[in-house]
């Protein structure tokens, strides 16, 4: 799976928050560091749990992104959401590696809000 048909899956989640399509990206012993968090969640079930408790509501926001670097096992993306009726806007930089079978192993993102 390229890194175009992943990131397509992991916008169609976020966008759905439907558990079985969080759970498809991700191998059972994946690990998703958030570095605006305390702690990694460890493994798919932790995963899909925590996602599910801090998604956005559909149509609250926008995503754009590009890849910066993109190998087989390693990309990483610079992405760029929008929350209109908020007035805000976040600048992210994520570095996932992906297994053979197109899953994520780990999972790396940061996020900054601009204050313009």
């Amino acid at each position: 799976m390229s890194l175009a048909a992943w990131m397509d899956g992991y916008l169609k989640a976020w966008t759905s928050g439907a558990p079985e399509e969080i759970a498809d990206l991700f191998t059972d012993d994946a690990v998703y560091d958030a570095q605006t968090s305390d702690e990694p969640w460890v493994g798919r079930d932790a995963i899909v749990e925590t996602w599910q408790d801090i998604g956005d509501e559909p149509g609250s926001w926008t995503f754009e992104w590009e890849p910066v670097v993109e190998t087989p096992g390693l990309s990483v993306i610079r992405g760029r959401t929008e929350y209109a009726a908020e007035g805000r806007t976040f600048r992210n930089l994520w570095v996932i590696r992906l297994t053979g079978d197109g899953r994520c192993r780990e999972f790396t993102e940061w996020w900054i809000e601009e204050e313009w």
